[in-house]
């Protein structure tokens, strides 16, 4: 397939890359074309702002959570009758899981073949920006950084000075942002505040940096550039091809002579079983890919909001409760009592993801919660981030002992106590999560396009 694509990078964290990544898809849209937004990394934050520049939805490339070999086709999915592709990077742009440049923006680039815009913030340098540039594109020649966006510069001399020091190096300067106020999101304690929570001031943020890129960018040089990236040979990622292939593998380790296709259960009267999915402003977090999955496997999802919603979807059959802020909605969560004693009564399978969780549990900051863990939740000072290589050390509604996973955690809250015994996960030492034969609750978010048997198993527990 061939997709017009670009990725949008940095030398580091705090460049400018949202701003100009998610700008530069509201301009292109404002143009009348048809944008796929995708991040690279776990990040569940930026996606919601480009969900809103482009009206699709954002979607992650991470090659720790997928695997390599997905990255391509979930990208070619997400892409999919879209006029152009911007992706923005994490960190700087050769900043990978660990010590090489694994799950790095750079990484991304090169399995998905897109040139790379390097957003350098001007601020404090001059003529070094051109030093900085040649490094960042000498650094790994199978990286194609083909422009440069100078960010926060202060005038038309900072721009002379900088352009004339880029232009002996024949790095094309893609656009000059000035330094301006107002325009940045938001942040609190996990970085940016999701679109989700501010509404209204997160579309006119939106706005706000489509037209900055739009006024500082060349937009015509950037599409250009994106349109030099060359055919994808893959084919593009499907929900139902990897229910498949997930499930044909399964059932030939299992039973190497058993025929394929297992028959799937049939719902009652033909009506497909309904997995309540929690969102609104406290539970944000979320890949797009796990709905789609759920919905091949032949579930109805439906959304529901624990801030307002006094009750659970009519015949849900199963709970799913990824991650977000409760703790900023404690208060508020905890008032809703007449869903907390739903959530805590539902005899079906249950899956929960860190903020989930924290909604499970007795109390959560001396905020009474849905009590269906005896634990108690906590905010702390102390950050819990990094990609976990995490073994399943208990059955549970979505894993088999002694299965392997790949995840992210990303919080700054504890539990007491911090798991069962067996815990849900081990990895490095650590232990984490609670296991029950129709629940799965832990800190560990999981990208279930990795491991897409994850949908067909709970959708066959309904049954």
């Amino acid at each position: 397939m061939v997709v017009p694509r670009l990725v949008i990078a940095a030398p580091s964290s705090g460049s400018g890359k949202t701003t100009v990544a998610t700008g530069l898809m509201a301009a292109l849209r404002a143009r009348g074309l048809r944008v796929s937004p995708h991040k690279v990394g776990p990040d569940y934050i930026d996606p919601g702002y480009h969900a809103l520049a482009t009206g699709r939805p954002g979607r992650n490339l991470d090659p720790w959570l997928t695997g390599e070999d997905r990255v391509a086709p979930l990208f070619l999915h997400g892409a999919r009758d879209a006029d152009i592709a911007v992706v923005e990077g994490v960190m700087g742009l050769y900043d990978g899981a660990g010590s090489g440049d694994f799950a790095s923006t750079a990484h991304v680039a090169r399995l998905i073949g897109a040139p790379v815009v390097l957003v350098v913030d001007a601020a404090r340098q001059g003529r070094s920006v051109a030093a900085l540039v040649q490094g960042f594109a000498s650094f790994d020649t199978r990286v194609r950084l083909a422009g440069v966006i100078l960010n926060r510069v202060g005038s038309s001399r900072h721009e002379e000075i900088c352009r004339a020091a880029l232009d002996e190096s024949g790095i094309s300067v893609l656009g000059v942002i000035p330094r301006v106020d107002g325009v940045a999101t938001p942040s609190r304690h996990l970085g940016l505040i999701p679109a989700a929570e501010r509404s209204g001031d997160a579309v006119a943020a939106v706005e706000r940096m489509g037209a900055l890129v739009a006024g500082s960018c060349d937009l015509e040089g950037l599409v250009a550039l994106a349109r030099s990236a060359p055919p994808l040979p893959a084919p593009p990622w499907t929900p139902a091809s990897a229910l498949t292939s997930a499930l044909a593998s399964a059932s030939a380790e299992s039973h190497p002579t058993t025929p394929w296709p297992p028959a799937r259960p049939v719902a009652p009267y033909g009506v497909p079983p309904v997995v309540a999915v929690a969102g609104g402003a406290a539970f944000t977090f979320g890949y797009a890919e796990q709905v789609e999955l759920l919905a091949a496997a032949g579930a109805e999802v439906v959304t529901f909001d624990p801030l307002g919603d006094e009750r659970l979807p009519e015949n849900a059959g199963a709970v799913v409760i990824g991650g977000g802020f409760p703790e900023m909605y404690a208060a508020e969560l905890s008032a809703n009592e007449p869903l907390r004693r739903r959530v805590a009564a539902f005899d079906g399978p249950i899956v929960a993801e860190c903020a989930g969780l924290l909604y499970l549990a007795r109390e959560l900051d001396g905020h009474p919660m849905c009590g269906r863990l005896d634990i108690t939740a906590t905010m702390t000072g102390r950050l819990t981030l990094g990609y976990r290589d995490a073994v399943a050390t208990a059955k549970s509604v979505l894993t088999r002992e002694g299965e392997r996973y790949r995840g992210h955690e990303f919080h700054r809250t504890a539990t007491d106590p911090g798991h069962a015994t067996p815990p849900l996960f081990r990895w490095r030492g650590a232990a984490d999560g609670f296991a029950e034969p129709l629940l799965a609750a832990s800190y560990l978010h999981l990208h279930w396009a990795g491991s897409p048997e994850l949908a067909e198993r709970l959708v066959a527990a309904i049954a």
